[in-house]
């Protein structure tokens, strides 16, 4: 009786305002237009990390100016893409779009903002639905991306017309945003990209009760993606999930035992499938901040102790074996970027492993998923 209780109450919702903003930012999806316009700076002055960070961009096939896009009507991705019809072209198409729209941004070369709009367009145009068992993640990844190559064309270049602007946002409003709005009680980087999708689509339709929605999603399972010791002796659980016994939490997590401050529900299962939830965290508060609401304080502990948690084996620290049995597999990715720069580099709190990490790592790429040039976009940036 006592476990359920203490499991409901810590999955139970904040009660809080979603306060979603009266009038939305624009740009304003990941990056502002402080940030693109400090990000053009520094390029334009050959400064680094920043010089190479857009070298490395524009050297990689998202730059391209003969791209052509490859748009379906239906988007098949089964577990781990298995089937892939069509999954890796629009998650590539998306990042695309996006990298085009920095390119052009930075470098105000008109072409750069048509080939974005082409890419859009040819979606937008063709796009009805996604199926099968990766639906819900897919449509988060691409769906996280493509608002902010919107946000940029449509706020900062002429090159978009306004007809297929809108045709775009019916694209959003009916494709992605009913696939994503409602959350998932798979492994918490699921919700989480759903809920990235949702918020940034929210910010491009102007939508205030998508936005409250993707906010109170947010709040309910970053407490239960990521431990503090003051959760008590289990981890919290997001509301719905059903969880409401030791062994079905301790199964949620991966079969571990022993939690520590910063463990993600995802870190015995692998640090990829981790860096996913801590990326799209990151990104989520980052769009909030930049919309006037500002979630990282509400985050920042448990955000900074799990960058600094999986930085410290990243960089080679032994692994203990009440962790994980002493072994974590694979990598983060290149997904430190955003989270570092607000919260050592905005909120002053230190991070010597995160950082030694994010420098490390620069300039960061992009994960072919919903990750792309984010030491371009974040590393440094104050605004």
């Amino acid at each position: 009786m006592l476990l359920t209780l203490l499991v409901t109450l810590g999955g139970a919702p904040s009660g809080r305002a979603e306060a979603a903003p009266v009038t939305f930012v624009h740009p304003g999806v990941l990056v502002s237009r402080g940030q693109l316009d400090f990000t053009r700076e520094q390029v334009q002055a050959g400064a680094q990390p920043w010089k190479g960070a857009f070298d490395r961009m524009m050297g990689s096939a998202y730059a391209s100016l003969t791209r052509v896009p490859k748009p379906r009507a239906v988007v098949e991705c089964g577990s781990y893409s298995n089937p892939n019809h069509g999954c890796t072209d629009e998650r590539q198409d998306a990042l695309a779009a996006y990298t085009l729209s920095l390119a052009w941004y930075v470098t105000r070369d008109e072409r750069y903002a048509r080939k974005a709009v082409e890419i859009m367009d040819a979606w937008s145009g063709t796009i009805r639905d996604h199926t099968n068992s990766n639906a819900p993640l897919q449509t988060g990844w691409a769906g996280s991306t493509w608002p902010r190559a919107a946000e940029i064309i449509r706020y900062t270049s002429t090159a978009w017309a306004p007809d297929r602007v809108e045709r775009f946002k019916t694209m959003l409003r009916t494709v992605y945003l009913p696939e994503v709005a409602g959350g998932s009680h798979s492994n918490g980087n699921w919700e989480l990209s759903m809920t990235e999708a949702a918020i940034g689509i929210a910010v491009f339709l102007e939508d205030r009760t998508a936005y409250d929605k993707a906010v109170s999603k947010f709040r309910g399972r970053v407490p239960a993606y990521l431990y503090l010791r003051s959760d008590g002796a289990l981890p919290r659980t997001a509301p719905g999930s059903g969880l409401d016994t030791r062994d079905e939490i301790v199964r949620y997590w991966q079969g571990q035992t022993t939690f520590v401050d910063g463990l993600s529900q995802e870190t015995c299962r692998d640090l990829t499938h981790t860096g996913y939830g801590l990326s799209a965290i990151s990104h989520i508060a980052e769009t909030s901040r930049i919309q006037g609401q500002d979630l990282y304080p509400e985050i920042a502990d448990r955000l900074r102790h799990a960058l600094g948690l999986h930085a410290t084996y990243e960089l080679g620290e032994p692994v203990p074996g009440s962790l994980c049995g002493g072994t974590l597999k694979d990598h983060l990715g290149p997904v430190t970027e955003v989270g570092y720069n607000a919260l050592s580099g905005r909120m002053g709190y230190a991070m010597t492993n995160t950082g030694t990490l994010t420098e490390r790592k620069r300039p960061a790429g992009t994960d072919n998923l919903f990750v792309a040039w984010e030491t371009l976009t974040h590393a440094g940036n104050p605004r």
